[in-house]
Parts: structure tokens; sequence; C-alpha cells
């Protein structure tokens, strides 16, 4: 990313050294995505796709491992009514069936779902507040609660049904989820969000799990930083450096044979494997034990609701379930913008948001039906590992998705992932975290950072997001009103800095007054990418907007879909079907930024579909 300026400058020093007329280096120049591995090499071959979904998978896994640990921490030895094994297994399964229904008629982009941190901040609330107060450690910032012996105290039976109801919260946010998906409203609000939205809850997004980071990379420092060494080596240093051309070539009429930038590609698989084989021959015993306690796995099974327990509904499942649902919604809306930006597409139309928020609830309903504590919502870190490797591709995303599902059908299998060493876990997350921080910084140019009003709205909704949870982290006494569904949703929603971020810049942007200008809102553009789209080719724009649309046999179906349910499909007047013609064979197919010209030099103009 730091040598993304060089592919432009590039482009222009060509063009007057041809002697061409003037018209035809024009296009190359305004449409940089023109020169990608599509239109050289068509899809990244069978084999380069199962190599990347299964660095993708890698960071899944590490996102599904920390969230997991991070819960199972919290819950006394022994009073799980299920082995780990059997829980990160029903997740996987979860979680690959909403990628795959996601990338297939959701949103459409190349996003892998999986637990989200939004959901583990709720469900501590939910099972801390099953405790008497006299069990509670005030001050304590970890958020576990330590097991009272005295009489009196509580008794550990209430543990099971305080998982019980964590998984009927996951239900109740994933219907809530789909609900507001199917009335269209994320869409509609996704219209009103600018960068001055987007930009503070990216941040905060970022910024928000520093704190896991530093606990998972503190059980062995020396193999986090060389985990995080190579990785930015891999992608910054040598990130430019290609391989010689690729044997493999699709078959085309081209015989052009491109280099591949392979360090780039794989900044993530590649250290990944070189720490996890150093720690396993140096014998360091630092894996997650809560999650590698000893059972008996099964080697297949079948998941399906209620194979241990049922979830519990009562009014502080309904409360945390709609705490997870706003801040789960309000992430995955970022995720819809970061990787569309990231890709060099348009912003998501407000038909696509509301495809992907039900489906993203929907793959909650799954999940909580199945007994885990955590929803499908979709990955900031593997949003970031597209940035990171500058590639993207559906192809990929729907091998990510069979990986999970064929994964959670074996529980011995799944046992593999508990092997990922604490320093691995911590290592992925800090560098993706830190690019979806940056990013978010990197938004703040669309709109006019030096106005007042602007300024205001930047601090504040930062400030505040993450002052609010450490300050009920700290707090001595526990919030009470005096009816607990009640504190359940304060205390969730208060610590949840991206729903704090979202909320807080959504508020303030749509009530203090400014120019559409001063707003980053090009003229007629309800969206952040107001300027990227404008500078974008009308046959590109075309082509690009296209992806975001239902595959060709459900479009048939929208006629029969019953009007409350348009939102979900494309209306006629909306901006991306004005003046398009029916859409050629593949030609959706490759629509992502691919890896550029042959062999390329800059890698922010790269990517393949």
């Amino acid at each position: 990313m730091s040598r993304s300026q060089s592919c432009p400058i590039q482009l222009r020093s060509v063009s007057p050294q041809e002697a061409l007329a003037p018209p035809p280096p024009q296009p190359a120049v305004q449409n940089p995505s023109s020169h990608s591995w599509a239109s050289l090499c068509g899809p990244p071959p069978w084999g380069l796709s199962c190599l990347l979904a299964l660095q993708h998978f890698l960071v899944l896994a590490s996102v599904l491992c920390a969230s997991h640990l991070l819960l199972l921490r919290s819950v006394p030895p022994g009073m799980l009514p299920y082995s780990p094994a059997h829980l990160l297994a029903s997740s996987l399964f979860s979680c690959g069936v909403s990628t795959t229904l996601q990338t297939w008629m959701g949103s459409r982009l190349p996003l892998v779902q999986a637990p989200s941190f939004e959901f583990l901040a709720s469900a501590l609330v939910l099972t801390n507040r099953k405790l008497p107060l006299a069990t509670q450690t005030p001050g304590n910032s970890s958020g576990v609660p330590h097991l009272c012996e005295r009489p009196g105290c509580h008794s550990l039976e209430l543990w099971n049904d305080s998982l019980r109801e964590v998984s009927g919260a996951v239900v109740v946010s994933g219907l809530l989820q789909g609900t507001l998906g199917l009335l269209g409203a994320p869409g509609h609000l996704f219209r009103h969000c600018g960068p001055l939205v987007l930009a503070p809850s990216l941040v905060v997004a970022g910024l928000s799990a520093h704190r896991e980071v530093a606990l998972f990379c503190s059980s062995h420092w020396g193999l986090a930083l060389l985990l995080i060494s190579l990785m930015v080596v891999c992608s910054q240093h040598l990130g430019s450096c290609q391989l010689p051309p690729c044997p493999w070539r699709p078959a085309s009429t081209s015989s052009t044979r491109t280099c591949m930038p392979a360090f780039r590609l794989f900044s993530v698989l590649v250290p990944v494997a070189c720490v996890w084989v150093i720690s396993a021959l140096l014998g360091l015993g630092i894996i997650p034990l809560e999650l590698s306690a000893p059972s008996e796995a099964l080697w297949f099974w079948l998941p399906h609701p209620g194979e241990w327990v049922w979830p519990l509904l009562t009014p502080r499942a309904l409360a945390a379930g709609v705490s997870m649902a706003l801040a789960a919604s309000i992430s995955s809306l970022g995720c819809y913008a970061l990787c569309g930006r990231l890709l060099r597409l348009p912003s998501p139309p407000p038909h696509a948001c509301s495809r992907g928020l039900s489906l993203e609830g929907l793959g909650s309903v799954l999940a909580g039906l199945l007994g885990s504590p955590m929803g499908a919502a979709s990955s900031f870190p593997n949003v970031a590992t597209v940035s990171l490797t500058q590639a993207g591709s559906q192809r990929v995303a729907h091998l990510v998705g069979l990986f999970c599902v064929g994964l959670g059908l074996s529980p011995k299998l799944t046992q593999l992932l508990t092997t990922i060493p604490l320093p691995v876990l911590g290592g992925v997350l800090g560098v993706t975290q830190a690019v979806v921080l940056a990013t978010g910084f990197s938004s703040f140019h669309l709109a006019d950072i030096d106005s007042g009003r602007n300024v205001f709205i930047v601090g504040f909704s930062i400030f505040m997001a993450l002052l609010l949870p450490r300050w009920l982290r700290e707090a001595p006494v526990l919030m009470s009103t005096g009816w607990s569904p009640v504190d359940v949703l304060l205390h969730s929603l208060l610590i949840e800095p991206i729903f704090l971020a979202g909320f807080l810049g959504f508020l303030l942007e749509n009530t203090i007054p400014g120019t559409r200008l001063e707003r980053g809102l090009g003229p007629g553009l309800p969206s952040s990418l107001a300027t990227q789209e404008v500078q974008m080719p009308q046959k590109s724009k075309q082509k690009a907007t296209q992806l975001y649309e239902l595959p060709v046999p459900l479009q048939n179906l929208c006629p029969c879909i019953p009007q409350p349910l348009r939102c979900l499909c494309p209306l006629p007047e909306d901006p991306g079907n004005e003046e398009r013609g029916p859409a050629e064979p593949g030609e959706t197919a490759d629509l992502l930024p691919g890896f550029g010209e042959q062999c390329p030099r800059s890698s922010r103009e790269l990517w393949s579909y």
C-alpha cells in the first residue's frame, strides 16, 4: 500500500512515449482495473484459489478460537454441557453456511462470515450478570468473574442456564437482523452514512481488540513478534517482488503469462505456517487449554438443533439479543463499505445491504439453534486480509464456506484448530486490526476534515466510543435500574465500541447542519465513495454494479416477491440499472480488481476475481 502511487504515474509516463492517438491511451489512465488479472488470465486458477481460501480459513480460525477462548475463560471448569471441539464444529458449520449464502445471494461481496466480538461482549454481560453481586470483582478489567464458594452463593447449575440464555440471545439477534433486512431498514440507513459515520466506526473497530491482542501475544512475545515481522515483510517490503511466469494458465485465446506476487498473495499463510511449525518443533506449550480440554470428539456428525440443549428465551436473552443485533449490523455495514472501497467498487446499494444482513441473521439463527454462543457476522480480519494480499475473489469465498462446512462435520478434525499457538492468534489479529484502523483513518480525506463541524464529530465519536466501555469495566458497582433485562440491554450497548461510534457518528452527522461537499457526499451521490464513483468510467461502473445484483435464476423470481420484500431486489430506477443491457455470460464473474498488468510493480490497482 505504500507504493500505491507508482502505477498511475507509470501509466501517464508511458502514454507520451508511444506514438498513438490521444483517445486510446486515455481509457487506460482512467480505468486502472482494465489491466487486471481477469483481463489477462481470467479468474484465479483452482490451485491458487484453494491456497487463498486456506489463508482466509486460517484467519477465520484465529477469530473463531479467540472469541470462544475469551468466552470459555468465564465459564467454570466442567460447566460446559458439550466438548469444546463440538462447540467449534457447530460454529464453523454455521459460519460456512452463512458465508456461502452471503457470497451467492447476499451482498455478493467476497466476505467471510465469522464469530464477531460484538456477540462476545453481550455474551459476557449475560453470563456475568447471572452471578450474584458477591461473586463480582470490582474493577476487574478482564471481565471474568470469580467463583464464590461460600455458603449462600450461587449454584453452579446456573451456568448451564446462562449458556442456554446466550444461545437464545444469538437466535433473537438473528431474527431481529433478518427482520430489519427484509424491511429494508439497513439499506435505507446506509444511504445516510457518509465518511464521518463509517470512518470513526472503522477506527474504533480496529482499536477495540487491542486488549485481546495483547493478552494472546503476551503468552510468548518472541513468536508473536516473529509472526508480525514476517507478515509485514511479505506484504509490504516484498509485496512488489514477482516470481517468474506462473506455470499455470487458464484456457484463453491470449498466450500472455503474468508474473505472480507470491510474497504478497501468501503474506498470511506462509508466516502462520512457519511460526506454527517453529512452535511445535520447540515444544512450546502455548496452546489454549480451555479449547484443548481432553474429550472424545466424533470423526463425523451432522449438526442439528437441540442435540445438547435448546436455546433459552428469557427477557434477559431478548435484551442481549437486541444489543447483539444492533452491534453486529453496524459492524457488518462497515465491512460492506470497507470491502467495496478496498476492491474499488461502487458503494453497496441498499438492496445488497438489506439482503446481506438478512442472510447474516439467518446464519446467527442457525448458530444459536445449534447451541453456539456466537453468531455469524462479516469478519473485519478477513477483509483486512484482502487488503494485505490485494486479491479478492468470490470463488475464494465460496471455497472458504465449503471448507468450514466440511470441517464442521468432523469435530475430530476441528480439534486441530485448538493447536494454533496463542501468539499466532494475537499476531494475526494484531496485523489485520491495524489494517482496519488505517483504512478508517484514510477515509477521512473524503470529507472536509478541516471543518470545525467534522473535527468535532470525529473526535467526539471516537473518544466517547472508547471511554464509555472502559468506564463501565472499571466501575466499582454494576449498573442497576431495578429490572435485570434493562440492565443487560444498557450494559451490553454501552460496552460495544463499534455501536457507540456508529450511533454517535450517525446521530451527529445527520443532525448538525453541513453541506454535502463538507460531509463528503458528492452531488447526487449518497455514499461515502462519491469521489471514487465519479472518477470511475461509465462502462466499468455498470459492470461493477452488476456484481451486487442477484444471480440470474433468482432475478426471475423478483416479480413474484411480495411488495414489502421488494427492497431485496434492485429496482428499475436504481442508478446501477439505468442504461444497462443484459449481462453477458461470465461478464460478472471477474469484476473485483485483479493482480494487474503483466509483472506489475504496483499492487494498489491489482486485483483478481
